[in-house]
């Protein structure tokens, strides 16, 4: 997969994680739903100004836009979750929390 394509399918993750649709993100954004769609798809590379943009409306950063943790091995992302699993068990409201969150997720 090229970078635009990885850059689209990531703004266009976090545009559904925000329950946003296309069409207000663009509007957001300032350009068309067309646009957009082609941004997502990977057809239309954006420019700094609307990167720039979309960083705003979907109240992010580029550091977390640009982020590529979701491509490390399986086994490095598990000794990850372990290891902030142990920082989190010394607090029991982030603890209950984390409970709840892998509760619902073994729900799906």
């Amino acid at each position: 997969m090229g970078i635009k394509q990885e850059l689209g399918l990531k703004i266009k993750r976090m545009r559904i994680n925000r329950g946003l649709t296309q069409e207000q993100l663009a509007e957001k954004v300032n350009v068309s739903q067309r646009t957009m769609s082609g941004i997502e798809i990977g057809e239309n590379f954006v420019t700094a100004e609307t990167l720039d943009k979309i960083i705003t409306a979907l109240n992010t950063t580029s550091e977390e836009l640009f982020a590529t943790d979701h491509l490390k091995e399986q086994k490095y992302l598990f000794e990850e979750i372990q290891n902030d699993i142990k920082l989190i068990s010394q607090n029991p409201q982030k603890l209950e929390t984390l409970y709840n969150i892998v509760k619902s997720l073994k729900k799906e």
